[in-house]
């Protein structure tokens, strides 16, 4: 039965032929759901892991919108274009065929403002919740499909949400799919960095970026889990008394800059506060610093990325 579904899903749909444009270099079919047709991929992000909030039902405004799903594992976002020739329902239809056929749930299946609501295009394609920027923009219609879907393969719930629309201004229909397949999160990655190797990343680089410092959302409250990076932090300081460092709290870019740059010198002023209050730290030696979003290390375009950006780093005065 497994084999059969995997089958049904990967050679989706009637009309299979050579694409006539190339799909974009590193982009591939997800190997639960193949294209329609001839369509060529010209947007793709795949993330081990990450976050995505997905509409189950009609949105009329985002702020009203309350049918949402919250979903976390490996996402896989894909965009295809085809020719214009080939609608919205034409897709759609096929679509959910191969999906009933390989026994998912239809969870939503919507057209336009008068049944997906007034919101949801919006959402979708312009929020930045569902999917980034790098996909395709569409002139603004209500020639538009939507269809979610999910299904339990063995210990994960994989979810499919497909977005088509009808672009007649470019002479093109487009198609966005996210596949979440919810698997766990493999936690145990990261280790916190002792007090010998905070100073040889200082050494070599002048600047190190202390994993384990968390705090609580949206505050400059330091979580109880970070007491160990920061007993490291203070060993290093107790081993090097003529050391002075910043301490420079970073922030994504979720929010005003305004807002980011108070909240990152909250949390920088934080980390000193409770460093100093430990025994043999001077607190004189750390100079607190926030920066906000303005020295990203990943995208902030997906969750995996912000959390990447949002960080405490040592820099040598």
């Amino acid at each position: 039965m497994e084999l059969k579904r995997l089958t049904n899903l990967a050679a989706l749909l009637l009309a299979c032929s050579i694409p006539a444009m190339a799909d974009i270099e590193g982009s591939a079919d997800h190997p639960l759901l193949g294209r329609f047709g001839n369509a060529t991929i010209s947007a793709y992000q795949a993330s081990n892991y990450d976050a995505v909030t997905l509409p189950g039902g009609p949105i009329e405004s985002e702020e009203e919108a309350s049918q949402l799903l919250e979903l976390e594992g490996r996402i896989t976002r894909i965009g295809y274009r085809l020719p214009v020739e080939n609608t919205a329902l034409e897709i759609a239809r096929n679509y959910e065929a191969a999906l009933i056929g390989s026994e998912f749930d239809i969870l939503l299946s919507c057209a336009g403002r008068s049944e997906c609501g007034a919101g949801f295009r919006n959402y979708v394609i312009r929020s930045g919740n569902v999917f980034a920027k790098a996909f395709d923009r569409a002139a603004v219609n209500d020639n538009f499909r939507a269809i979610l879907a999910t299904r339990d393969d063995h210990e994960s719930r994989v979810h499919i949400f497909l977005f088509m629309m009808e672009d007649r201004a470019n002479n093109r229909t487009l198609v966005r799919q996210i596949v979440v397949e919810g698997e766990p999160l493999q936690l145990g990655q990261v280790s916190i960095k002792d007090a010998s190797a905070l100073q040889a990343a200082l050494d070599t680089d002048g600047s190190v970026i202390v994993d384990g410092i968390f705090f609580a959302t949206d505050s400059a409250t330091i979580e109880a889990e970070s007491a160990e990076a920061l007993e490291q932090m203070a060993e290093l300081l107790r081993s090097a008394p003529e050391l002075a460092v910043y301490i420079v709290g970073h922030t994504d870019n979720q929010g005003s800059l305004d807002y980011n740059l108070e909240l990152s010198q909250r949390r920088a002023n934080a980390v000193v506060e409770a460093l100093g209050a430990l025994d043999g730290i001077d607190a004189a030696r750390l100079d607190a610093r926030g920066v906000a979003s303005l020295a990203p290390i990943a995208s902030n375009a997906g969750e995996a990325g912000r959390a990447q950006n949002r960080r405490v780093e040592l820099v040598l005065q």
